[in-house]
């Protein structure tokens, strides 16, 4: 069960972050999460969002560098040691985590990570077998 996370390359220089999400907002766009890496020239912003097919074309329609992955959206309490206890089922099952971020929603006792693994049905089943709650794609529209 993966969700579409939407990569940007993005110029490293000033007001490039705001033209991105101006482009975003005059397309009715809402970020659900958002994690940035950045090199001394180019940035790239991962978005995850509602409609990925959506973005992709209003972002390419502007001439940004788009890419679209697949990633695991967990959920997980929202208290000391959840994501520990996630990390080493991974570590325990040969689960190589590329990068991560997380984010919070609506919901209470409750946050949201983003992984990018290597393998992902393989990490599918290693998750789903340890009993860690999976999202899709529909799901992201009532976190």
């Amino acid at each position: 069960m993966t969700i579409k996370q939407i990569s940007i390359f993005i110029e490293n220089r000033r007001n490039a972050l705001s033209e991105l999400t101006n482009v975003l907002a005059t397309h009715n766009i809402n970020i659900r999460a958002l994690c940035l890496a950045d090199s001394s020239d180019f940035g790239i912003a991962r978005l995850i969002v509602d409609n990925s097919e959506q973005v992709q074309a209003a972002l390419e329609r502007s001439h940004y560098i788009v890419k679209v992955t697949s990633v695991i959206a967990i959920e997980i309490p929202d208290e000391s040691g959840s994501l520990n206890k996630i990390l080493k089922v991974l570590a325990d099952n040969g689960r190589n985590v590329e990068y991560m971020y997380g984010f919070t929603g609506r919901k209470t006792n409750s946050a949201y990570m983003i992984i990018r693994c290597t393998d992902i049905p393989e990490t599918e089943k290693v998750l789903d077998k340890a009993g860690i709650r999976m999202m899709d794609q529909n799901e992201l529209v009532n976190i």
